[in-house]
């Protein structure tokens, strides 16, 4: 197995809240002076810079797989990764047509800018992202799931946009592969303070929207950054698996 130490949850200044130093070649150069291997690209409710990044990171050690954080009509975040930027894009279809049409505020919420490789500006994304869709929690799931994606509930032990909070429990009739846990607990933590956590794979990210955000607290041992890898390190099957560190 290969060791890919990773960080998944990553938002650009497609993110009305990302910082403007989140524009691809800088979330590149940072991943690698942090020796990271695998990161994703996660804007909410947004995916146009994914295929940037996965540009700017062309002919660097660094693995990017393209994906989005999708807010449910619960309002809970869940991120969704995939292996191509074709299959996010069908995704980012579905989103674009459960998401309610309003116009973004830049002075209350930010810019939301589409770039280039470079970091050059493109134009800006209108519709505010920072809005539910009207897709449910479970059919959240399906719809990746049916994409052949990795579907997994964002930072579920926070009060904001949390699964635990905003639903009351996690789901044990959809078979989720893993769960995040926001970077300011580890996964001991996390079970103790909440139990029905204990029988869930549980990774960390930093839910970067500043450079100064990436954590690089997982590590995944694997023959290839594919989502079905990734799967199978969730599982522990095949011998993959996954370390989230202190």
């Amino acid at each position: 197995m290969k060791r890919f130490r990773s960080e998944l949850h990553i938002h650009t200044v497609l993110s009305p809240d990302g910082g403007i130093e989140m524009i691809p070649p800088l979330i590149v150069r940072k991943a690698l002076e942090l020796n990271l291997d695998l990161i994703a690209i996660t804007d909410h409710n947004a995916s146009e810079n994914a295929p940037a990044v996965m540009r700017a990171a062309e002919g660097t050690s660094l693995a990017v797989l393209p994906g989005i954080e999708l807010q449910t009509r619960e309002e809970v975040h869940c991120i969704c990764l995939f292996d191509t930027v074709d299959q996010l894009k069908e995704l980012q279809k579905l989103v674009d047509k459960k998401l309610p049409d309003i116009q973004n505020n830049v002075e209350l919420f930010g810019e939301q800018f589409i770039v280039d490789h470079t970091g050059d500006f493109i134009k800006r994304k209108e519709t505010l992202l920072l809005n539910s869709t009207r897709f449910s929690f479970e059919e959240a799931f399906q719809v990746v799931n049916n994409l052949n994606g990795l579907f997994v509930p964002a930072h579920v032990n926070r009060k904001a946009f949390g699964v635990i909070y905003n639903l009351g429990f996690v789901p044990t009739t959809i078979p989720l592969f893993g769960l995040e846990i926001s970077r300011h607990i580890s996964p001991e933590q996390a079970v103790i303070l909440f139990p029905e956590l204990q029988n869930f794979s549980l990774i960390q990210n930093g839910d970067v929207h500043y450079l100064d955000d990436f954590l690089g607290a997982t590590t995944f041992f694997l023959e290839k950054p594919t989502i079905e890898e990734l799967k199978f390190a969730l599982m522990h099957k095949h011998g993959r698996y996954f370390e989230v560190s202190s």
